[in-house]
């Protein structure tokens, strides 16, 4: 490869975002995009794993998104979009949690502002159960 094709290669690449904003298709048909995963934390149950989404319909005034439909997302979230990531990790987490925000927050910083809907599932297999805060 010559150097002009090096360096041209190497500009797309850094053009490029790091982790490009993935739809991620959910029952109630909602925009939803992953924003991180936290596991550095532990929960009560041991290795926790925490899937974080943004999904801004949740704060819609015109109720666009329920609750029960934002629950049936996140279960499905993490039946579909969890368990597959952390199968084969390392050891087994003891917990998965979901959240959905309507806007990015810190992991851990309460923000008043924001609308948060947060989930504990014990994964069993290809399944997750609701543990329920």
């Amino acid at each position: 490869m010559r150097t002009g094709a090096i360096i041209a290669t190497l500009s797309v690449c850094l053009a490029l975002p790091l982790h490009a904003e993935e739809k991620i298709e959910v029952p109630s048909g909602q925009d939803i995009t992953f924003v991180d995963m936290v596991h550095d934390a532990p929960g009560p149950d041991g290795l926790t794993y925490r899937f974080r989404f943004l999904a801004p319909d949740i704060a819609r005034a015109d109720g666009t998104v329920t609750v029960d439909m934002a629950f049936d997302d996140m279960q499905a979230l993490c039946e579909d979009y969890a368990l597959p990531r952390v199968a084969g990790t390392g050891p087994a987490p003891g917990q998965i949690i979901i959240s959905l925000s309507d806007r990015p927050v810190d992991f851990g910083i309460p923000n008043p502002e924001a609308t948060q809907f947060f989930e504990a599932f014990s994964p069993e297999g290809t399944t997750c159960i609701w543990e329920g805060f």
